[in-house]
């Protein structure tokens, strides 16, 4: 089975050849729909069938219609309809065929016609009855899915012309519209590349769909579902696993080649219907030569079918009814964006009155949900608030989906949050956040200054009731601003008054430990702060933060007599300097001195096991798979607490590691000196790389100086060298992950050295000629240092 499925799985899922012309309408209860809004039959159907083919057509085909009844129970031979397709009558105006009682599947069946072809027909579909009621349900299913393929691509390549800008939102609305796979790596090429990479495999990129499942309500019931659960999630040697559409695909091939004879063959027609027509998809040519091809096409199942499951993305979301036009989002049935098997959408709006307004909906997958144009509300008597059912046609039936939460555009008083009163301070950025019922409706917001100045600004709708403004004061004075609101259906704007305030600069608390050249000042307005002095130590700003409403000011000083002037648990007065003249004092005491230790000793420790070993030409150097061992001794406090740690990290510190004594990487040795273990690769992992620093961290979370530590080097498999004899003496150094490499040189000066250029891929590399074994390299980790590796050579007769 899996070896079928390797092999057929490439000519399966194309169906790139179009097919002939079938057009069909289903008529029930004196309403007639075109095939492509019918997303099933029901017993005493009347459907009417018209084979729209070529009047140049050269051979006859002869159509049969056939129903079915389940796999063990073969159809009746009145069940099957006999249809001269080149008939005039038929030609010109098609035929009539009523669906039977008992019912459960439709077929249409298109053969060359050799004479005895009807009876042949008949008598394969009623030998093998469960061949062709799988095929049919395996049909209805794939043609489905493929439906939601082909509208992903289609707009996929419509966006990429008209909006290139705005693919990798508008994919994501589409995947979760249609439930496609999008590939994220896609959008990591360049714009041009994007498109392509997303159509590409797509085959793959169908998703499940519980609704479309359901529809084919058999294909989940009873033993004939183990195949094409099985197939969804078998291995492929190309393509990872089988998707539900190539599972349907691969499983309907293998059902109809078991029917298979000397004279005819059968080949799946997938159907992607356009109104009457069932433009149909073929996955292989016709063959007119014994065995001549049998189109086999699925029409919808005779089946109750499911309305669609569509849900609103988001039901606490209120949308604004003033507003000209709305996308109200949805997901959870991608056959309404697919296909036109759902159609008539309208959203019902609730009216004071009782009876409510229809407005035109269209699903629009790219942009995730429904459009509406809102048009006829304006002259509507709503309620503040009101609901809006989205409501549509499933084949015959009408059905209700999500409701929509609308507002309508107000005259109202704004509130400023009470956390926000007193936030707008000049010379800076700040943001303003304003409750209204109505903040959904905001069409515009303006701001003018006291001289009716604009100030521009940046204003988003954060809660259904709430408007949050960032409005740039660094040019504007203390003083009054006018806030004007302008609503989607309203002439008249809101005017909201609004004060900015000249921050009185706090000072709250300074901290410094003993022996330290930096501090922080915490309070407010700090950026006005030009300098300190504590001690006769002048402290000048480096990084200014703002968190929780409060200023954060690092300070520094050069002056080398900070280690000395400031003492564990000294009261100091810090006399701040601010840029307006102003100076102002603050007390605070001097913390305790901040933990430090030394280094001692150090070695590195080699992994003997890996291949050819590299001399790394510096103690500094450590390779990822081996180990440092290394001592430290303390010097503040002057013992070691059992309960001190270690910190280890990387130079841009993204991998970092805590030893401690609890978790083994640190020995006591006495009261003062400790000894460290470090494993670089299992504690960093294999993407650290380059030098490493260390500190010391107090059970206080108190941290000290950074210093070095070492180099931390990957190394590269070296295997050997491997020369061409001969005139042109040729050599290549052969080993795994060569890129690690910063240059190769055969001498120890680097006179003739090969550099790797970055991306290296290959497996080996063309350097000087050399007699020696030993070449000289330097890592890229560490390309200033000179490494020797020493490896066997390799001669090769000259060809």
């Amino acid at each position: 089975m899996l070896t079928l499925v390797s092999t057929l799985r490439a000519d399966n899922a194309a169906f790139d050849l179009i097919g002939p012309k079938v057009d069909v309408r289903v008529q029930r209860a004196g309403m007639t729909l075109p095939i492509a809004e019918v997303p099933n039959l029901q017993a005493g159907d009347r459907l009417w069938v018209h084979p729209n083919l070529p009047d140049s057509q050269s051979v006859r085909y002869l159509m049969v219609v056939v129903f079915l009844r389940g796999a063990t129970n073969p159809p009746p031979d009145s069940w099957f309809s006999r249809v001269e397709t080149w008939g005039k009558s038929v030609h010109d105006e098609g035929v009539f065929v009523t669906v039977p009682d008992e019912a459960e599947e439709a077929l249409i069946l298109l053969a060359p016609e050799t004479g005895g072809a009807f009876s042949t027909l008949r008598a394969a579909v009623r030998g093998k009855p469960g061949s062709f009621v799988r095929a049919a349900q395996d049909l209805v299913q794939a043609s489905l899915d493929r439906s939601r393929l082909e509208k992903y691509l289609e707009a996929v390549r419509e966006v990429s012309v008209t909006d290139p800008e705005q693919l990798k939102s508008r994919t994501a609305l589409l995947a979760r519209s249609l439930n496609i796979r999008v590939e994220q790596q896609c959008f990591d090429k360049p714009s041009a590349q994007q498109a392509p990479c997303l159509t590409q495999n797509t085959d793959q990129l169908v998703l499940d769909d519980a609704h479309s499942q359901t529809i084919v309500a058999t294909l989940t019931s009873g033993p004939s579902s183990d195949l094409l659960a099985q197939l969804s999630s078998t291995p492929n040697a190309r393509s990872g696993y089988y998707s539900p559409y190539i599972g349907a695909v691969v499983d309907v091939a293998r059902i109809l080649s078991t029917a298979h004879t000397a004279q005819y063959q059968y080949i799946p027609a997938l159907s992607l219907p356009k109104k009457d027509e069932l433009n149909l998809r073929l996955n292989n040519p016709p063959s007119f030569r014994n065995p001549k091809s049998v189109i086999v096409i699925g029409l919808p199942l005779v089946l109750p079918a499911p309305v669609p499951p569509l849900r609103a993305v988001d039901p606490a979301q209120v949308f604004c009814a003033g507003k000209p036009s709305l996308l109200l989002p949805a997901e959870g049935a991608p056959l309404v964006f697919a296909t036109e098997l759902a159609h008539n959408f309208v959203l019902h709006v609730e009216t004071k009155t009782g009876a409510g307004i229809d407005l035109p909906a269209q699903p629009d997958p790219i942009r995730g949900g429904f459009l509406v144009e809102t048009h006829p509300l304006q002259s509507a008597d709503l309620a503040g608030e009101t609901t809006g059912t989205l409501r549509g046609t499933w084949g015959f039936h009408s059905f209700d989906g999500p409701h929509y939460r609308l507002r309508t555009s107000r005259p109202a008083q704004w509130i400023v949050a009470s956390k926000d009163a007193s936030a707008l301070i000049v010379g800076r950025e700040d943001t303003l956040h304003l409750q209204s019922a109505d903040a959904c409706c905001v069409s515009e917001v303006k701001v003018d200054d006291e001289q009716g100045k604009p100030i521009e600004t940046e204003w988003k709708t954060s809660k259904a009731d709430e408007l949050e403004v960032k409005i740039p004061l660094q040019r504007t004075s203390a003083g009054s601003l006018t806030m004007v609101v302008k609503k989607f259906g309203l002439r008249e704007a809101d005017e909201i008054p609004l004060y900015t305030y000249a921050e009185a600069g706090r000072l709250d608390s300074f901290s410094i430990h003993a022996n330290d050249a930096n501090g922080v000042l915490q309070g407010t307005r700090l950026d006005l702060v030009e300098s300190l002095e504590v001690n006769g130590l002048r402290f000048i700003p480096e990084l200014l933060t703002r968190a929780h409403q409060q200023d954060e000011l690092k300070l520094s000083t050069h002056d080398a007599a900070a280690k000395t002037k400031l003492h564990s648990g000294e009261s100091i007065v810090v006399q701040v300097s601010l840029k307006d003249g102003r100076v102002l004092d603050l007390k605070t005491e001097v913390e305790p001195q901040r933990p430090a230790v030394s280094v001692l000793t150090k070695s590195v420790q080699e992994d003997q096991t890996s291949g050819a070993m590299v001399h790394l030409g510096s103690q500094d150097e450590l390779p990822q798979d081996g180990r440092l061992n290394f001592f430290l001794k303390a010097q503040v406090p002057e013992t070691f607490p059992a309960t001190e740690k270690i910190e280890v990290a990387t130079a841009d510190e993204s991998f970092r590691v805590q030893l401690s004594v609890k978790d083994g990487n640190l020995t006591l040795q006495d009261s003062k000196t400790v000894f460290g273990v470090l494993d670089p690769m299992k504690l960093l992992g294999p993407s650290a790389f380059g030098p490493l620093k260390f500190r010391p961290v107090a059970s206080d979370g108190t941290d000290g100086d950074w210093q070095p530590l070492v180099n931390l080097v990957r190394v590269p498999m070296l295997k050997g060298i491997r020369c061409v004899p001969g005139a042109e003496r040729q050599c290549t150094l052969s080993g795994d992950k060569l890129f690690l490499l910063d240059s190769v040189s055969t001498d120890a000066d680097f006179a003739n050295p090969v550099t790797v250029p970055e991306g290296f891929v290959e497996n080996a590399l063309v350097i000087p000629p050399t007699k020696a074994k030993t070449l000289y390299i330097k890592l890229r980790d560490d390309p200033l240092t000179v490494d020797s590796v020493t490896l066997p050579m390799l001669l090769e007769a000259q060809p």
